[in-house]
């Protein structure tokens, strides 16, 4: 049986070629790379608020997503000339990476034609990749850690973020876990945001210890126990972005959520057979995040009160 003959869709003011359309990307039911296209021309502007001026990296699945995985961090070859990048640099390897730039929704879609499903960008923007401007609290659960538990942290966060007056954003993760987004002011590199994070962590666990783990090391966690991941702040971290589709057969989706919802909420409800009629009916959620930027300086004094310290990046 031949290819399907590729499909155009105009985006806006521009055209973006799609081949292998009937390609079946995600077989829990059937959909395939155009649906996947036209999921993130549906969620349009939360996809490009999410990633806007952001290096990203791409997760790419060029035969579906039981296929093989590739992490994608510089731009595949091929761009049409209205694609943007940014240039990071890895002190470790003193190596760099021009990374996409999405400013456009035709960026995604475009990524989308290069089999990207995952959209996972940095938490600082091109205007200076070394000061983020967005806190990620990832709470991340263990092997054998219930999702009620993670439901219960997440409300712990509400409370002390409230109690700093800093507004948090919620979102699932598309997997297992749910993420709160903060805005923050870029005013600090990548190890002060770090270090504010475990000093939030450690706050947490003071208030949760029955549900909260911030160990290290991987090897001495409760597994029953959810970890609150402040190394999602680290310089090159990434996780996946609000409204992007995650690399599992049901296409689960990062999708942001009310306060008011998290008590019930099911992170499988949201798919790309779901989110649209969900972003049709509500918008996007985190539509005021960059009006809510916040100064991390009370949680560097909470740091400096406990003596914390994390260890250097390279």
């Amino acid at each position: 049986m031949g290819k399907s003959p590729a499909v155009e869709l105009e985006v806006e003011d521009r055209v973006v070629r799609i081949s292998n359309p009937d390609r079946v990307y995600f077989p829990a039911r059937g959909e395939t790379k155009l649906d996947l296209a036209h999921y993130y021309l549906s969620v349009g502007d939360g996809i490009v608020r999410a990633l806007r001026e952001r290096p990203c990296m791409l997760h790419r699945f060029p035969e579906g997503v039981t296929g093989e995985k590739v992490h994608q961090k510089r731009l595949p070859n091929g761009a049409p000339p209205w694609i943007r990048t940014v240039r990071v640099h890895f002190p470790r390897y003193n190596r760099h990476a021009d990374e996409l730039c999405v400013t456009h929704v035709a960026d995604v879609i475009w990524a989308v034609q290069m089999s990207t499903v995952e959209f996972h960008p940095w938490n600082s923007r091109a205007a200076d990749t070394e000061k983020p401007d967005e806190w990620r609290i990832d709470l991340d659960p263990g092997p054998t850690c219930s999702f009620d538990r993670v439901r219960r942290v997440a409300l712990v966060v509400q409370e002390v973020l409230a109690e700093l007056g800093a507004t948090g954003f919620p979102k699932t993760s598309g997997s297992k876990g749910l993420h709160i987004y903060v805005r923050i002011k870029p005013d600090h590199g990548f190890q002060d945001v770090r270090k504010a994070a475990l000093a939030f962590a450690h706050e947490v666990e003071r208030r949760a210890p029955d549900d909260v783990e911030t160990s290290w090391w991987r090897k001495d966690r409760d597994p029953s126990l959810v970890f609150v991941d402040y190394n999602q702040n680290t310089r090159d971290r990434t996780i996946a972005s609000a409204y992007s589709v995650r690399g599992y057969p049901e296409a689960t989706v990062s999708t942001p959520i009310r306060w008011d919802e998290v008590p019930d909420v099911d992170p499988h409800d949201f798919t790309i057979a779901t989110v649209p009629k969900r972003y049709a009916e509500l918008g996007d959620l985190h539509a005021g995040i960059d009006d809510a930027a916040w100064s991390i300086e009370p949680l560097l004094e909470w740091a400096a009160r406990d003596e914390l310290e994390v260890p250097d990046e390279q």
